[in-house]
């Protein structure tokens, strides 16, 4: 991996692990906090919540700074979001604190994003964004589970002083690492915004929702699933997850290099499969070895789709990158944060967990029919194209 990716990649980690690691100690900060479980769950809605309002206010602030200062900026803002979480004292400070450590999430990956399709060959672009990700679907792997780990046998604080010492491990990467000189565009915000008119642009970012929400509609209580339904040991639980973010892995990797050869079919491919998958777990949940392979087939799928959506964005943006691509950031957690709140929602109406899977699926349906809209929209715009 070339070092300017490894650098983004460590990045990646740091705020993969923050954002997905509180669902791994939901109720150890309920317990703590003396908040109901639907009430911590609003620390990972507030979050994606903070990275959708956050993305385009600090891609306008940073539009036309560097892009070397630019990210270090913005991993400055993660280090000091995350120790304030160590640091909070109840609820609303930890929910503030979740929200400043959001607002650096989008701008970096968006920035990350155009940085590491810049980097190399256009050919390869789809897989750089890929490599970049890796960071946060290691996160997944590594970051969670063991920021879970820790969190139950240190207390939660601890995960997040862990995850401030990442923050500034990842701070030197991207200072040793980056060039110092990174080709960017005159940042025009008249130019940037009227990205918004196109209505590909649009459904891309309304993909990105419909998809990110039906994963955190189930994901975001999987915990109590594991424990409750399928009778995991929460020790059993973190070996789950880290199959989860094994599948998460695996499916960014192979998401980018099909991106690369054929990008539509296989996000068409990627989101009927996320239907069929969703509908099986709905019933695997209730038994330990079935439950294990479907969540793993569903980290597969769940991930295979961000660097097809991202690349998509970039290509359908390409007079104005930055802003589309960290948009679409603030899609996918918006997406994060609907889910979550549907879920909750569910829950807090009396629906037992098994029903989680359910909303789920109605919410990859929705993503799959835009997807299959905006494809039909391209080939009639290339039929005109052609009959001009």
């Amino acid at each position: 991996m070339p070092l300017p990716l490894l650098a983004l990649a460590v990045a990646a980690f740091g705020i993969g692990t923050t954002e997905f690691v509180i669902m791994g100690l939901l109720p150890n900060v309920a317990r703590d906090l003396s908040v109901s479980i639907p009430a911590a769950g609003m620390l990972v809605s507030a979050y994606a919540l903070g990275v959708t309002i956050g993305a385009p206010i600090v891609a306008i602030a940073v539009a036309n700074m560097p892009r070397k200062k630019a990210l270090m900026s913005l991993i400055g803002v993660f280090i000091v979001g995350n120790l304030l979480c160590a640091l909070a004292p109840g609820y609303a400070v930890l929910m503030a604190a979740r929200i400043v450590t959001a607002f650096c999430h989008g701008a970096f990956f968006g920035i990350g994003s155009v940085v590491a399709a810049g980097l190399v060959a256009p050919n390869r672009r789809a897989q750089a964004i890929a490599l970049m990700f890796t960071g946060l679907t290691l996160a997944n792997v590594l970051g969670v589970p063991l920021g879970t780990a820790l969190g139950q046998a240190a207390g939660w604080r601890a995960t997040f002083w862990a995850v401030t010492g990442i923050g500034i491990a990842a701070a030197v990467a991207l200072a040793v690492c980056l060039p110092a000189k990174i080709e960017m565009q005159k940042a025009s915000l008249v130019r940037e915004f009227s990205v918004l008119k196109n209505p590909q642009v649009l459904m891309v970012l309304g993909i990105s929702v419909l998809a990110s929400a039906s994963l955190f509609s189930t994901f975001t209580y999987i915990t109590p699933i594991l424990e409750d339904v399928t009778g995991f040991t929460p020790h059993a639980v973190t070996l789950v997850l880290l199959l989860f973010g094994l599948g998460l892995t695996v499916g960014s990797t192979l998401g980018g290099k099909l991106a690369d050869w054929r990008l539509m079919p296989s996000l068409v491919a990627f989101l009927l499969a996320i239907v069929v998958i969703l509908t099986i777990f709905a019933g695997t949940m209730h038994a330990e070895i079935p439950a294990m392979i479907t969540i793993f087939a569903w980290g597969v799928l769940a991930f295979a789709i961000v660097p097809p959506l991202q690349m998509l964005i970039v290509d359908r943006a390409s007079h104005a990158p930055n802003l589309a691509s960290t948009l679409n950031q603030g899609a996918f957690n918006l997406g994060n944060a609907t889910g979550a709140w549907l879920g909750g929602m569910a829950i807090g109406a009396g629906a037992p967990l098994t029903m989680l899977p359910w909303v789920g699926v109605a919410t990859s349906i929705g993503a799959l029919l835009l997807t299959l809209w905006s494809v039909s929209i391209d080939r009639r715009a290339q039929r005109v194209a052609m009959a001009g």
